[in-house]
């Protein structure tokens, strides 16, 4: 994913050397929800739905990615979205996401799937289709599981897994009555016994360590889907997929499908090109699209763009002949801009043949808070930060100019739709600004108190040493001096007595004032489903304990012995992290009405969550995470209470903000051993009531998602949670008009 994406299958272990307390919470119960009443998905999805007959028979989908797969074996540690969208096309899957983000049977694989004895072992038996087959001719059956569960049990450690979850609960995998049943029983009871076998490998990849670790990385001789791996050509950037000639399903209405790497700066070129149908884009890229569907160029861009104050005083030169070296330039200047204005506008005039669909991504942005040690390892200080947020304020900065539904996440386990979602937003509460200045005099954080000025240490450094410290979110490290920074050159939001308001957008322009983001909202189905902080990861470097404030700082700033209260945000500084940036301004706006100063640095894309997030270099971050169907199962490392390594170190497993509790891991824990889903969704809801208590951090809103794709393509665009359905895609028949109503598969 992207800064804002942490795959919850992919774990990434940290071992941070670091102390952790235990934080004492209190008895809580799910709140602000009826874990009764079923939710529904906040958007829906935008995919051009079309009846089977309406689509033409051929032709190729051109999909770009952002990177051909390193690995195409989803269960090692540097698989991405690509090996998983190869995997849903080419591989079996017993079960699929539904547009609720809940599990459904897969039924070109399973006649059934169910669980057949609890007593004295929970056993489920698999009743697999009769015409189900590898693409050697080969039935699928219980080898291919057993192997699967061997390679995948964590017995043997020469198979480099990236995972393990529920797996290492199977006991045993046998054939059934016939070769068309498995049957799986477990050591120890499993709820989310759904999510094994998705997808399924064929023994010959996971049948012996070397075939796992490096027979799956570039090639797949073996696979099940509607479409096989024909090649893998890393120096075209293509994955290509050709339509599997062993398919006993519907048979698919493309030939094939090219997954393309495409940069996302370059998606609009690529679209506009031709190279590519079909793009995920951010919102400037939407919203050229959405202007050459009218016929116009972008409002900031293109052609008609108005003289800067430099080209008029040329042009004036020019006018009166009075600099011949100023009228060259002129000349020169001027050419080149036509040639770029004719080739925008050409671009623009390929782009009328595209539309943005859009939606919410099953993944939402949070703040986090890490209590690892320094001010947020008290409990009290990071429920005063969560206090002074006003959540829903943040969720309109960025979903209202998209023309998204701004509702604030209410769990960290699930979102809305989904059977485990319940807003407990209420056992932290909402925004209080006296509650929030209550809980930090509580702490010992006051008013006016001394300020000392402790020598910084050799080998210490700010965070995000890396990367770029902005005296604003867009000013240099030397202005930072001159508007409020630290002698370090870090900007020290509330140092600079600029009132709470509106963010800076990275163009300057007041996003009120943005004609595009307006357009955008107010252009109903052209509007954008997707969104701009699409990028990076989480990451950071701790900045030096005690760091003083400057001299002259604004009042209200809070002290405690003799230290201010300023907590580091570590924020990415590339290009398709705006947004992000935009968020963690006006955040920091909101601290600063409570007394908490925020020391922002930016940071490098690629080193954002690699070398801050998970080593623990920060205090206060932004990222995302994507929602899971089986939140006992894949949020548990995420939430998990820290434990000390053989070595001295911490294991935090996945838990970034290094604060957990031993409730939290026992209702996770039985969420798990519950066989009852109504039981077990309302552990995972208790297990969310006392993750928002601990106040490590605060879901802030689902993210949007804005797709770029050819209007005569069909059955494909924003999914929301729904797995894509490969064999349905295609495009339309010529005559037939975009929009015909979805009809049952034939």
């Amino acid at each position: 994913m992207s800064h804002h994406g942490v795959g919850l299958r992919a774990v990434t272990r940290s071992v941070a050397f670091l102390t952790a307390g235990v934080l004492a919470v209190p008895l809580l119960t799910a709140c602000g929800g009826d874990e009764d009443e079923a939710s529904k998905p906040l958007a829906g999805q935008d995919i051009a739905p079309a009846a089977r007959s309406l689509l033409a028979d051929g032709g190729t989908l051109r999909w770009a990615v952002d990177s051909v797969p390193e690995t195409l074996n989803t269960f090692q540690a540097d698989a991405d979205a690509t090996t998983t969208r190869v995997a849903q096309a080419v591989l079996p899957s017993m079960f699929r996401l539904d547009a609720n983000g809940r599990p459904v049977r897969n039924a070109d694989f399973l006649e059934s799937a169910k669980v057949v004895d609890t007593e004295p072992r929970q056993v489920v038996l698999y009743k697999l289709h009769q015409q189900a087959v590898w693409s050697d001719g080969r039935e699928i059956g219980a080898a291919d599981f057993a192997a699967q569960w061997r390679a995948l049990s964590g017995k043997n450690s020469a198979y480099w897994t990236a995972r393990n979850a529920g797996y290492d609960r199977i006991e045993k995998v046998q054939r059934g009555a016939n070769d068309l049943e498995v049957k799986v029983t477990f050591s120890r009871p499993y709820a989310d016994w759904k999510s094994l076998f998705s997808p399924l490998y064929p023994k010959e990849v996971m049948g012996t360590p070397d075939s796992f670790n490096d027979g799956a990385r570039r090639k797949l001789k073996v696979t099940a889907g509607p479409f096989s791996l024909k090649k893998v050509a890393k120096a075209d950037g293509d994955v290509v997929l050709v339509r599997s000639p062993r398919w006993w399903g519907s048979t698919p209405k493309l030939d094939g499908i090219v997954l393309h790497a495409v940069p996302r700066d370059k998606r609009a070129w690529a679209l506009a090109v031709g190279k590519v149908d079909i793009a995920e884009i951010d919102p400037a890229e939407a919203e050229r699209i959405v202007l050459a569907a009218r016929g116009k160029s972008t409002p900031l861009q293109g052609p008609g763009a108005a003289d800067t104050p430099g080209r008029a005083l040329r042009s004036w030169a020019v006018a009166h002949g009075s600099d011949e070296e100023a009228a060259e330039e002129e000349t020169v200047a001027r050419s080149k801009e036509r040639a770029a204005s004719a080739k925008y506008a050409e671009q623009q005039e390929s782009l009328r043949g595209f539309e943005v669909r859009k939606s919410l991504e099953p993944a939402y942005t949070q703040l986090a808070l890490n209590g690892a040690d320094g001010p947020l390892a008290d409990e009290r200080v990071r429920r005063a930060v969560a206090r002074a947020l006003d959540r829903k304020a943040l969720a309109g900065l960025v979903l209202k100019p998209l023309g998204l539904p701004a509702v604030p996440v209410g769990s960290h386990l699930a979102l809305s739709g989904q059977a485990a979602y319940a807003d407990n937003s209420g056992a932290l509460g909402g925004q209080d600004t006296d509650e929030a200045e209550a809980l930090l005099a509580d702490a010992g954080w006051v008013q006016g108190g001394p300020l000392g000025k402790p020598k910084k240490k050799d080998g210490e450094k700010v965070a995000g040493g890396e990367g770029k410290q902005a005296a604003s979110p867009t000013a240099s490290p030397k202005a930072a001096k001159s508007s409020g920074g630290d002698e370090d050159g870090n900007y020290i939001v509330g140092d600079d007595d600029k009132p709470y308001g509106e963010p800076v957008r990275e163009d300057h322009q007041d996003p009120r004032d943005y004609q595009g983001t307006k357009n955008l909202a107010q252009d109903g189905k052209q509007s954008l489903h997707k969104h701009p902080d699409q990028g990076g990861a989480p990451a950071g470097a701790y900045a030096p304990k005690g760091t003083p404030a400057p001299a002259g700082a604004a009042a209200g700033a809070l002290a405690k012995d003799g230290k201010p209260l300023t907590l580091r945000f570590v924020l990415p500084s590339g290009p398709g992290s705006a947004t992000l940036r935009a968020v963690g301004d006006r955040i920091a706006r909101m601290l600063d009405r409570v007394g908490i100063r925020t020391a922002v640095t930016k940071v490098s894309d690629d080193s954002y969550f690699k070398d801050h997030i998970a080593s623990g270099q920060y205090d206060l971050a932004l990222y995302s995470w994507p929602a899971s169907a089986f939140p006992a199962t894949d949020a548990r490392p995420i939430y998990a209470k820290p434990v000390p390594a053989a070595d001295g170190s911490l294991n935090v497993e996945q838990n970034y903000t290094r604060v957990g509790t031993d409730r939290v891991d026992q209702l996770f824990d039985q969420a798990i051993a519950t066989l009852d889903e109504g039981k077990s969704a309302s552990l995972v809801r208790k297990a969310d009531a006392r993750i928002w208590a601990a106040g490590g951090s605060i879901p802030l809103f689902q993210r949007p998602q804005l797709l770029a794709v050819r209007k005569n393509a069909a059955n494909l665009g924003a999914f929301g949670f729904q797995t894509p359905v490969y064999e349905d895609m295609g495009f339309l028949k010529k005559g037939v008009t975009p929009g015909g109503k979805a009809s049952p598969r034939s």
